[in-house]
């Protein structure tokens, strides 16, 4: 198949049959990545620790509490299948900086809304558009040499996990110092500021001239047909619908219980309980070299075990906040090690639909967090903290039932061979 280069940069050669440079990106470039996607996905967590300033606001009910975080994945999960294929068909250069210029704006208009609806919506459009985050981890895959995949795979993952930690804190700082406004305007001006450094950052795309003819309508489709083509990637989907549930519980169920009796903390102090997780970032790293040394099935069992082991501390969540954050750590280092894990094994079926794939997959991460948000919120209100322990705890089974019972006999696609 012919290959096309728009301005092939200095320094690289030919491509690895990704649609990308076979040289892995310049110095400043992967650590750029992972700062603006830990920036992107932050704007889907910023609600989390805002919750009950939110619903005292805009007069949100407990139970419409979870819906703030659900409308927000709703988005995602549309912008994971109808944005991010378009990694495989277009510059992802000029994708990535136009969805960073477009997500500013719809972090404008959370900022300014004068409602309640007018907020539900742009949450809406911010979710949609953040799954820029996406597109960069497929660039970095496809960047990188099939041998240090893993490593640029986790380096940026782990820029996200801890944009997903910061996002709490900052969210909680932010609020208590200007006003829960004020941390969707300071995101927008900072998610300018990187669209414009990643355009001089990232290379010009390399790209397949039947990829370029390839209709969007056709791309869109393709997604669908990987996922029933391929076993791995519908059970590592699966998986992470139920990990991310587990992951949404914890964190969307948690400001209810934290802002009230006993505890009765500020937005800062709950936000500030996202920093307890930042193993999340040491597990991302670590998980993709573990994959890269072929021990992608020993760290998804390891991570399932440990993440179903984390509620029985978080369970103690109305007697000690030291166990709580205790159970935050090992539920924030168990599902990254499983996520990262998950991605560089699905990237690996078919490197040319890099985006499609992780897009596909982020669907199910999408979906389960959703459901983790509303279960936990309904749960709440239900049963209190116990039962949201319970559902988390449930979710965390579930998991590893399924890889007890199916992923282990599923073929993972074998890692790339080590350089040297």
């Amino acid at each position: 198949m012919a290959i096309e280069c728009s301005g092939r940069p200095r320094g690289e050669g030919g491509t690895d049959g990704s649609g990308m440079p076979d040289a892995p990106p310049s110095l400043p470039a992967v650590p750029l990545l992972a700062l603006a996607c830990g920036s992107s996905v932050a704007t889907v967590y910023f609600a989390q620790p805002l919750l009950g300033t939110l619903g005292e606001r805009f007069a949100f009910g407990p139970a419409l509490l979870g819906a703030v975080v659900a409308i927000t994945q709703a988005g995602y999960a549309a912008g994971l299948l109808l944005l991010v294929p378009l990694g495989d068909l277009i510059d992802r250069r000029r994708l990535v900086t136009g969805q960073l210029g477009l997500l500013a704006l719809a972090l404008l208009a959370a900022g300014l809304a004068p409602g309640g609806a007018a907020l539900l919506a742009a949450l809406a459009v911010v979710g949609l558009l953040a799954v820029v985050a996406q597109t960069m981890v497929a660039t970095a895959a496809a960047l990188a040499p099939p041998a240090r995949r893993g490593r640029a795979v986790g380096t940026v993952t782990g820029g996200i996990v801890t944009g997903i930690l910061l996002a709490r804190a900052v969210a909680g700082v932010l609020a208590d110092l200007a006003g829960w406004r004020a941390v969707y305007l300071v995101s927008a001006g900072v998610t300018a500021v990187l669209a414009l450094l990643l355009r001089r950052a990232l290379p010009a795309a390399v790209r397949r001239t039947g990829e370029r003819e390839a209709s969007y309508g056709r791309l869109v489709a393709s997604t669908v047909a990987l996922f029933v083509r391929h076993p791995a990637l519908r059970l590592r989907g699966a998986l992470a619908l139920l990990v991310f549930a587990a992951f949404g519980t914890l964190w969307s169920g948690m400001a209810q219980p934290l802002s009230g009796p006993p505890w009765s903390l500020s937005p800062t102090a709950i936000g500030a309980f996202g920093l307890a997780g930042a193993a999340g970032a040491v597990a991302a790293g670590a998980a993709g070299r573990w994959n890269d040394r072929g021990l992608a099935r020993r760290t998804t069992g390891a991570g399932l075990a440990l993440l179903l082991l984390s509620w029985l501390p978080i369970g103690l969540a109305g007697r000690s906040l030291w166990a709580l954050a205790a159970g935050a750590v090992l539920l924030d280092f168990a599902v990254q090690a499983v996520h990262v894990t998950s991605q560089t094994v699905i990237h690996a079926v078919r490197p040319e639909a890099g985006s499609r794939i992780i897009g596909g997959y982020m669907v199910f991460y999408s979906a389960g967090s959703g459901i983790g948000a509303l279960g936990s919120s309904l749960a709440h209100a239900a049963g209190g903290w116990p039962l949201v322990t319970a559902l988390g705890a449930a979710f965390g089974l579930a998991a590893l039932l399924l890889w007890a019972t199916v992923l282990r006999t599923a073929p993972d696609p074998a890692p790339a061979p080590s350089a040297g």
